[in-house]
């Protein structure tokens, strides 16, 4: 039977890739911070997008172009939860609320979710999906 082994610490590394001043070294995200950004990527990551594994991601970026309503709402709603169960191992306890918003003429996203490891309180992540051509 196969160990699980649960961290106590995340890093990664920023994408702004803008090195430290002193030090020259990228700059370090660390838990919470570099869990919230990687579900973020995971979702604005495209199917396709990935080399060598075609499935990560998502593909909510051509839903935004479809017409809003239920089914499409339901569909994102789908594939942003199946993308972080698959691909986001220290998320637990995962919630997807999807509106579409038509005065700020894109989709709302809010996520919440329960970090494995370590006692933080549940993350929130909120934003705002566009339609850009």
């Amino acid at each position: 039977m196969a160990v699980q082994r649960i961290s106590r610490s995340f890093k990664d590394i920023s994408l702004s890739f803008v090195p430290h001043p002193v030090t020259k070294d990228l700059p370090i995200i660390k838990n919470e911070n570099a869990i919230i950004r990687s579900v973020r990527n995971l979702i604005e990551t495209t199917t396709k997008e990935k080399f060598f594994n075609s499935n990560f991601g998502t593909d909510v970026r051509d839903l935004l172009f479809e017409n809003p309503s239920l089914g499409t709402e339901i569909t994102i709603k789908s594939q942003i939860t199946d993308a972080i169960n698959a691909y986001e191992e220290r998320v637990d306890n995962l919630l997807v609320e999807v509106d579409f918003s038509p005065d700020l003429h894109g989709i709302e996203v809010s996520i919440h979710f329960d970090i494995k490891g370590k006692e933080f309180p549940t993350q929130s992540i909120n934003f705002i999906l566009e339609a850009t051509r």
